[in-house]
């Protein structure tokens, strides 16, 4: 199937954005808005290697209440919404071999690149927000700093120091120090 010309006035579904041809380009829909972003920058990919490692052994050092999960996946609450968030974090019963189940987000993460600005500040903020979503993590590699938000958020916390996350009230805080996680990156 050839890739369709882009309009922004065009609605799309889940099913028209799921038989598009794997081109190297990620696909996302939200409320009929299509997102395309290309292949990330290396830095986009190491900050995600670095979260991804401090959040799976913090929720895996807690037993089975929780488990982490990187994108590729597709995660969908309606038949125009579909969103590949780079880190998500669900309950356990959410966990199955289909993504379809995986409704849940504790904690969804996403790292901005040029192309993904946009889509993931204003977007898919919204609909995380929408959909309830317990936080949503914008990382800003770039300018060193997280935009922590809540579903009932009218402005984010802007962390630079130390990023912190429970992943149920009974949990033991995770501390992130942002400055670890930055300082790995090349120049």
């Amino acid at each position: 199937m050839a890739m369709p010309a882009i309009s922004s006035d065009r609605r799309y579904t889940v099913a028209e954005v799921l038989a598009f041809p794997a081109d190297g380009n990620r696909y996302e829909v939200v409320h009929g808005e299509l997102l395309v972003t290309p292949a990330p920058r290396a830095v986009h990919q190491l900050v995600i290697e670095e979260l991804f490692a401090i959040l799976k052994a913090y929720v895996d050092g807690l037993g089975r209440h929780a488990t982490a999960h990187l994108s590729p996946a597709d995660i969908t609450w309606d038949d125009d919404v579909l969103v590949q968030p780079d880190i998500f974090v669900v309950p356990r019963e959410d966990v199955s071999a289909d993504w379809s189940t995986y409704k849940h987000l504790l904690l969804a993460v996403e790292v901005l690149s040029p192309s993904s600005t946009r889509g993931d500040r204003v977007v898919k903020r919204r609909l995380y927000q929408e959909q309830r979503v317990g936080t949503y993590w914008v990382v800003d590699a770039d300018k060193r700093l997280v935009e922590v938000w809540h579903p009932e958020d009218e402005a984010p916390e802007i962390v630079t120091g130390v990023l912190r996350w429970q992943v149920a009230p009974e949990a033991p805080a995770l501390e992130i120090s942002l400055g670890e996680v930055f300082d790995t990156l090349p120049q």
